[in-house]
């Protein structure tokens, strides 16, 4: 629906006195326009923007929800919706307008990151991954979105580990998973002993033998890898990096 010429006008005011930081001119526009029957979509989102500026986030959440009601393919007013209850802590309702502003916008890398923000803060960390890939797809040069999507990958992992360690405290994943961070920070011998608690709480466990036979290995401690690879290839004997790791030490 267009405005009438009249309306128009008055909109356009409203407008540079928006742009112009002029929140009451631009308010008193809008209004006037809508209490006009001027009552359509945008207006209600210009005025959404006047309290949006104003700090008044329950009256432009209000004025954003009519614009979608008039028109619901319009983008803005659900970008600045999501946005908005994002700001008030309303994270699972600022996600869901936020997904169907990039269903709209799906190229927008702005409304992308938002919506990875109220991911974010809902600890939805694989949909966090999920936007981050698709703005690496955007645009590939940036690295800001690559250093973004490896640190939701270890707010993942570090999620994983505190639900494990939740639900099974003393079960051997959650020491694998202990012995595993040591390890990425360059702890081996904290590493060996979560390792060890790892394969007392579950002996046949893939993968805690082969761990500790490579950290072994690295040292230099070849009697010890060797005792550990044997019990890997107990436990899984078609494991091509046990084997490989196996010869390698028979060869030395």
């Amino acid at each position: 629906m267009a405005l009438s010429p009249q309306l128009q006008e008055v909109f356009d005011q409203g407008q540079q006195a928006l742009g112009a930081g002029q929140l009451e001119a631009a308010e008193a526009a809008f209004l006037k326009v809508l209490t006009q029957g001027g009552r359509v979509a945008f207006v209600y989102n210009n005025l959404g923007v006047v309290y949006l500026q104003r700090g008044d986030n329950k009256r432009a959440v209000a004025q954003f929800r009519e614009a979608i009601r008039l028109q619901p393919d319009y983008a803005a007013p659900h970008v600045l919706m999501g946005s908005t209850l994002l700001a008030m802590g309303k994270f699972p309702e600022a996600a869901r307008e936020l997904e169907t502003a990039v269903k709209l916008q799906p190229q927008d890398p702005l409304v992308r990151l938002q919506l990875a923000k109220a991911y974010r803060r809902e600890e939805d960390f694989p949909r966090v991954i999920e936007q981050f890939q698709a703005l690496q797809q955007l645009e590939p040069q940036e690295p800001e979105y690559i250093y973004q999507a490896g640190k939701a990958y270890l707010e993942l992992s570090a999620w994983c580990y505190q639900q494990i360690v939740h639900l099974q405290p003393d079960s051997a994943r959650a020491y694998q998973a202990l012995a595993e961070n040591f390890r990425a920070e360059g702890r081996p011998e904290l590493a060996i002993r979560a390792f060890q608690r790892a394969a007392q709480a579950d002996p046949t466990l893939p993968e805690i033998h082969l761990a500790l036979a490579e950290i072994y290995f690295e040292q230099g401690k070849k009697a010890e890898a060797r005792k550990e690879i044997e019990q890997e290839l107990a436990i899984v004997p078609h494991s091509a990096a046990a084997s490989a790791l196996k010869k390698k030490l028979d060869t030395q």
